[in-house]
This record gives C-alpha cells, structure tokens and sequence, in this order.
C-alpha cells in the first residue's frame, strides 16, 4: 500500500451526498429486522464502516488487499487455532469487549482478555496438584483465595488455569494430542486454593500468518508479557476472565495484546534449589517460584 494519500483533493458537497447516500440506502436495508438488537448493531456497525472508507479515502486496491487479509485470516483458522480471535486482541477490540462487559465493582478482580489458548473439559487435579502433565518450566507454587466482594469465603469455585511452557507454546500448539500446562480445581470450604503450575514466561503470539504480518508491516512486536491465565465462577457470581502478570517483567508495558493491568501484576518469588516446599514435594535440586493470588468475584448481573 504505497499511496500514502496525503495531498487529497477536498471532497465536494456534491461527491460527499452521492456517499452519504449509499449510507442511508445501507441502513434503511435493515428496518424491517424483526430483532431490535441486531438492527442496533447492524446499523451502528454500518455506519461506522462507511464512515472508516470515507474518512480514510480508501482505495480500491487497498479494498481488495484487506478481503484478501480477512480470507487468509480464515483459511489459517481452525480447531486449534483462532486467528479472528488474534486479531481482535491485536486491534485491542478484545480488551475493549472486556472493558464495556467487566463494570468496575468494589473490589472485585479485574478482567483481561480470554486469548485462543482456552480448551473445555481440562482434566481436573485435586488441591495441591501439579497442571504441568509434563510440560516444561520452573515448578511455581500458586495459592490464593476465591471470596465475594463482602469477603465471605466462595466455596467450590471453579477454577481454570492455562499457560505456556518455558518454550512459549500452548499444548494446543503441538502437532499431537498432548494435555499439558492446563487443568482446573475448586475452591475449597474455606475458598482457599492451591496448586503446582510454571513459572510465566515471556512469548510471542503466533506470528506466522496473516496477523503477524500485519504486526510486522506495522512495526509492533508479537510478544507477550509473562501471565498466567485463570477462569473462575461460581453460582451467583460473575465468571472472571483474567491473568496473573510477573512483576518485574520487562513487556509489561508493551503487551501486544493491551491485557496488562496493574492490578494484576504479582510478586512470582523465586525460591533457591532445596528450599522447603508448602507441601512438602521434593523437587531435588530445582529452583521454583511461588505467588499468591487472592480472588474476589462480584455479583452476577453487575
């Protein structure tokens, strides 16, 4: 795309209505919708696409190019990886989703993205279990507890964990059928829980499509700060999307997905070979690390 169009020539009133005219046709298409809902968002969506193509002056080339990014975006698409979901955490539209859905609530946990690494019916481990399944990393001993947002204890949460190996994949990732790095729990009586994970690392998003290209031809990095992802819920409570961020972490400000916030930035605190364990597991002459993540979920329906 080189024309930069910079020296436009400035749209007549007469050229500006023949436009504007298109618009109104567009829109009117939809007033016989019988759902109001998707008539709002068809609408409000059209109106700020013509608005994008007018603005902004496209080209037909440029048209043609990005139908072409949008094709390549769903031929790379599968069951095992999203890239529309790549794309809209790219654009930040994700963040902004999360943002518009997660109203702030007294001290309620904040939200981030829900990235495209997520699997249903992880196995599930017993309190005090190790998620890894093989995968490799720094053993982290994470503990926390899950309360509603007056502090009463919330027992039998469930909690989903998911993350990335020391190599910066997802199982997902692999070309078999692995389960590794991914599993849930439940709170216990107390809403207390705790488990052996890995210690986050640094990794890029998959940038070998149409979205690392675009990445590219923008000068942004693909790379992710160090987190940890985390699913809860509860009857009555608002499901928490969120991570865990270490603090420390070089990328926190420049996450290529936006999902930083500083409330979810925590102390991983590396703990030297031989140093004794919360359950007593040997871990030979390893280091590990441990954080605590205390969880506060708010009411259904805020």
């Amino acid at each position: 795309m080189n024309d930069t169009r910079t020296d436009r020539e400035p749209v007549t009133a007469e050229q500006r209505e023949r436009e504007e005219q298109v618009t109104r046709q567009v829109l009117a298409s939809f007033d016989g919708c019988a759902d109001p809902r998707l008539r709002e968002i068809m609408r409000s969506l059209v109106s700020h696409l013509h608005a994008f193509v007018r603005d902004v002056r496209l080209t037909e080339d440029e048209w043609t190019k990005g139908i072409d990014f949008l094709t390549r975006t769903g031929h790379i698409t599968d069951d095992r990886r999203q890239e529309f979901i790549l794309l809209s955490d790219v654009l930040g539209a994700s963040m902004q989703t999360v943002a518009v859905n997660n109203e702030a609530y007294g001290d309620a946990t904040e939200a981030t993205v829900f990235g495209p690494f997520f699997v249903e019916d992880s196995p599930e481990i017993a309190q005090g279990g190790d998620l890894a399944f093989g995968a490799a990393g720094e053993p982290c001993w994470v503990e926390g507890t899950v309360t509603d947002d007056a502090g009463a204890p919330v027992a039998g949460a469930r909690i989903e964990v998911w993350e990335a190996d020391e190599d910066g994949f997802y199982d997902t990732q692999y070309g078999d059928d692995r389960t590794a790095a991914r599993a849930h729990l439940f709170s216990d009586s107390e809403g207390r829980y705790r488990f052996w994970g890995l210690t986050p690392t640094p990794y890029p998003i998959p940038h070998d499509g149409p979205v690392g290209g675009l990445l590219a031809a923008t000068g942004r990095s693909p790379m992710r700060a160090s987190h940890l992802h985390f699913m809860v819920s509860a009857p009555a409570r608002r499901t928490l999307v969120t991570h865990i961020f270490v603090r420390g972490d070089e990328l926190l400000d420049r996450d290529s997905v936006f999902g930083v916030k500083e409330s979810l930035v925590k102390d991983f605190v590396t703990q030297p070979a031989r140093t004794p364990t919360p359950d007593g597991r040997d871990l030979g002459e390893r280091s590990w690390s441990r954080v605590r993540f205390d969880i506060v979920l708010a009411p259904d329906g805020t």
